[in-house]
């Protein structure tokens, strides 16, 4: 009766079968894959069309674009950027949900300029938009639609301009579908076309599969393209503005080549785009073989780059940061999301001046500075300084990821080498801007300290594929970076001992790319000796009793669950606490909370678990757990989904009195009078009523036609049930119920697990073993009684309430064939308890489904069970 309808709340979920780990792998490598693979196909391009030009070419054009024209090209950055904010006013409009302009606009702007940087707009800007919005808010619904808005709007006004250039303007013969510009301008100018029609001639939704769409107005869908379209076309002037006299042939020609550059950069999902872009508007104006027209080409994207990727990026991040410190001032606390965000904008940064280092590390010194170092500095130091401030680049791409995992070691590594990447940068060539760069994350991120509270090793952290392939792609652009700016020199071996002011830059970046590789080598082969991973196995009776002390200690009675045996446990470092859990298809589901009593080594436990599913290609997820906890998952990027509330009885006030006990009262006085009685036995004393035990409890599975579960509450297994306090109710000597009992040291909560009864005992004995129970822990001195959860119960089912409430709420109320929802709440609710809410904190994305049923799979003994009894 405790919790074992509690499988009930996951049920509604169709099994599905998990697909292989092969498949699962693939699925995962494809995408990171992918964009490396775009990626260096870029630079391979961009290699060959290049292969005429130096990196002093470049460089002479970048120093000689005029001031007039970087303002004209700020300029149109601002106003793109402006007009990017109507995609948001517009899409609040939509949904009638307007907020404030400047609000409106903060958001807008971020999450563009992030988007716009990082690649995959819709991934990004949406999850920018979704912290946003919420704080403001929307719900989970409506900030989709805003979203599904901008994006439909970005790619709309896209399609609508480069298919109307294309039928103007033909494409240049040297770039791919030049023979079709006619034919491809016509379909994709009538894509906008037909939804700008069809919006004003169709009033009811368009049925795609489950889903319903429904069309904006005539006018929402012309501002829709409209908006796009300028966003493009300034986006576009920025660019034709910096570009060389040369190739003036109008801004028609030019934007006929860009559009189709930025739609193939965007659909290699590379960052940006970068290298793809660059390629296709170097093949598009025909620079091929001739320096003339390649390195101001090249030159011009570089510029380009700076001014509407870089500089919003650095403008935002500087926004965001300071508009959180001013929350912070005004809250006086550390709020769970801004908790979640300050690590990883501290990460990106310090990735971004890692690449710095390694970029800077590729490239030649300004002349000018060199002539002032060979003064006064000895050309040992100037070659140390140089090798060093590239293996520091590589060793702050390394870092971020431990930033971002909140790592003690990772931030003072961090703030050590950040300055002395800074120092390094002066001494090899007077590069102040990447020391001032560097300089001014360290001020940054030194009050930032209480962020990083891991003690963890860095060696064992996870890196993703994702950031694997992040690491190795900057490694990448640099080597190429190098190519490009050496290609002059003639290679040789006696190249590498070259040590020289006026001829040595290029041995000295060959040197420190080497330098900066083998560093990254040698972090991946010193992380290969890492913790066992985490598997599935059963605790040993050592383990048990090193958990033993942990679960009496701690306030919940609930920890008492590791005892059953069915779960592994997950100790920390120093066996502070430990986390029980269980596996089930990709899900390594942990029940409850860590349980321990110091809060440091707790919140460890939630890092090192997720970790350890990393390394195992699961999903990290944790069970019912507690509102005092959930600022430790929401920490580690895990979403929280309430799956129902869980009943304390407060022993203090609870007694048989008045009118709306009277039932209760008259049932426990009648089977007193039938010569029941409570008696409570120590575990010592379990082992000899097995028999008996074991006969009340078959009993009791045949008359409810169910069988056991497991991982939520245990089932009736000898050792476990001598592990813990029996309570025992007699009739005439006989025994006719039985609970085994969960109760903490400090006396905080007692509780149950195991009640079963005879299904030929007296009509109430539930109700008399919990009131009597309840009475005798009130005795006792204990505070609480837990009644254990009722699934689904304080869900519900309104407007703008989140999908999984509303359906959690739907079952909860319609649910009678799957469980008698209802009834185990009115069963409970009549002992007066406080009802507390427990959540499921889950992976995002898409893999919610799985995993709740998984869990189920976990609590019903299998996924036939899920859907009997």
């Amino acid at each position: 009766m405790q919790q074992e309808e509690v499988e009930a709340a996951l049920t509604a979920e169709q099994a599905l079968e998990p697909p292989s780990q092969r498949a699962v792998l693939l699925r995962r490598m494809a995408g990171p894959l992918l964009s490396v693979a775009m990626l260096c196909l870029a630079l391979w391009a961009l290699h060959l069309l290049a292969r005429d030009v130096n990196y002093h070419q470049v460089r002479r054009y970048v120093q000689g674009i005029s001031h007039v024209r970087l303002g004209l090209a700020a300029l149109f950055t601002l106003l793109g950027f402006a007009v990017m904010t109507l995609y948001d006013r517009f899409a609040l409009a939509s949904i009638e949900r307007p907020l404030p302009w400047r609000r409106v606009s903060l958001i807008s702007f971020v999450s563009y300029a992030f988007s716009n940087a990082i690649g995959m707009s819709l991934l990004v800007s949406g999850s920018i938009r979704y912290r946003f919005y919420i704080q403001n808010g929307l719900s989970t619904t409506e900030v989709a639609k805003v979203v599904l808005f901008c994006t439909l709007s970005f790619w709309l006004g896209l399609l609508a301009l480069t298919g109307v250039t294309l039928l103007l303007v033909p494409l240049p013969p040297a770039l791919p579908l030049a023979s079709f510009s006619f034919s491809l301008g016509l379909l994709l100018t009538l894509i906008p076309l037909a939804w700008i029609v069809a919006g004003g001639l169709l009033r009811r939704p368009l049925q795609i599969g489950r889903w319903q769409l429904r069309l904006p107005s005539f006018m929402v869908a012309l501002r829709q393209v409209l908006v796009g379209a300028l966003d493009w076309g300034l986006a576009a002037a920025v660019l034709y503005v910096l570009m060389p006299d040369q190739l003036d042939s109008g801004f028609a020609h030019f934007l006929a080549i860009f559009v189709i550059a930025q739609i193939a950069g965007l659909i290699s999902h590379v960052p940006g785009g970068l290298g793809v872009f660059e390629a296709l508007m170097l093949a598009g104006f025909g620079a091929t073989g001739n320096p003339a027209l390649t390195a101001p080409i090249l030159g011009a994207l570089a510029a380009f780059r700076v001014i509407y990727y870089l500089l919003p990026l650095c403008s935002a991040t500087v926004l965001v940061l300071q508009r959180e410190a001013r929350g912070l001032r005004q809250k006086s606390l550390w709020s769970p999301w801004f908790m979640g965000l300050l690590p990883a904008f501290f990460a990106g940064l310090t990735l971004v001046s890692g690449a710095v280092l390694l970029f800077s590390g590729a490239t030649h010194a300004l002349p000018a500075r060199m002539a002032v170092l060979r003064e006064v500095l000895p050309l040992t130091v100037l070659e140390v300084s140089h090798l060093l401030a590239s293996v520091i680049g590589m060793l702050l791409l390394i870092l971020a990821r431990g930033l971002q995992r909140r790592l003690d070691a990772a931030y003072w590594l961090t703030l050590i080498l950040l300055v002395a990447g800074a120092l390094f940068s002066l001494l090899k060539g007077i590069d102040y801007e990447e020391a001032t760069l560097l300089v001014l994350l360290a001020m940054a991120l030194a009050p930032a300290r209480r962020l990083f509270y891991r003690r963890a090793s860095l060696f064992s952290t996870s890196f993703s594929l994702g950031w694997v392939l992040a690491i190795v792609a900057v490694l990448g652009c640099a080597g190429w970076l190098a190519v490009f700016s050496y290609r002059h020199v003639d290679y040789s071996a006696d190249l590498w001992w070259q040590f020289s002011f006026n001829h040595g830059a290029a041995p000295r970046a060959a040197r420190a790319l080497v330098a900066a590789a083998a560093t990254g080598m040698l972090f991946a082969l010193a992380s290969l000796i890492r913790p066992m991973k985490l598997h599935r196995e059963a605790p040993s009776e050592a383990e048990l009793q090193l958990a033993l002390p942990l679960i009496k200690q701690f306030p919940s009675a609930q920890a008492h669950l590791a005892l059953v045996g069915d779960k592994s446990l997950l100790f920390d470092a120093a066996h502070k606490a430990f986390v029980m859990y269980d596996i089930a298809g990709r899900s390594w589901v942990a029940m409850g909370d860590p349980v321990g009593s110091d809060e440091d080594a707790r919140r460890e436990l939630v890092w090192g678990f997720l970790e350890q599913c990393e390394h195992a290609g699961g999903w990290p997820v944790f069970y019912q757990v507690t509102p005092a906890d959930l600022d430790m998952y929401l920490e580690v990027g895990l979403t929280l989904l309430k799956v129902g509330e869980e009943a304390r009885v407060r022993l203090a006030d609870f007694n048989l009195d008045g009118k709306s006990r009277k039932v209760l009262r008259n049932t426990v006085n009648k089977l007193t009078r039938d010569g029941l009685r409570l008696e409570i036995l120590p575990a010592a004393a379990v082992a000899p009523l097995l028999p008996q035990l074991k006969a009340v409890s078959d009993a009791w599975l045949k008359g409810k036609n169910v069988r056991e579960k497991r991982f939520s509450l245990g089932a009736f297994d000898p050792e476990y049930l001598q592990r813990t306090p029996m309570a025992v109710v007699w009739q005439d000597g006989k025994m006719v119920a039985f609970a085994n009992l969960f109760l903490t040291e400090f006396k905080q909560e007692a509780s149950v697990d195991l009640m079963r009864h005879l299904p030929e005992g007296p009509a109430g004995i539930m109700d008399y073993l919990f009131v009597e129970l309840m009475q005798w822990a009130r005795a006792e001195g204990y505070t609480w009684f837990n009644l254990g959860m009722a699934p689904l119960a304080g869900l519900h089912n309104r407007r703008q309430a989140p999908l999984w409430n509303r359906f959690g709420a739907l079952v909860f109320g319609r649910g009678g064939r799957f469980y008698n929802f209802r009834g185990l709440q009115h069963y409970k609710q009549k002992f007066g308890p406080v009802w507390e809410p427990r959540y499921i904190a889950v992976p995002r994305g898409i893999a919610l489904p799985m995993i709740l049923t998984n869990v189920a799979s976990l609590i019903s003994g299998g996924l036939s069970g899920v859907v009997r009894r």
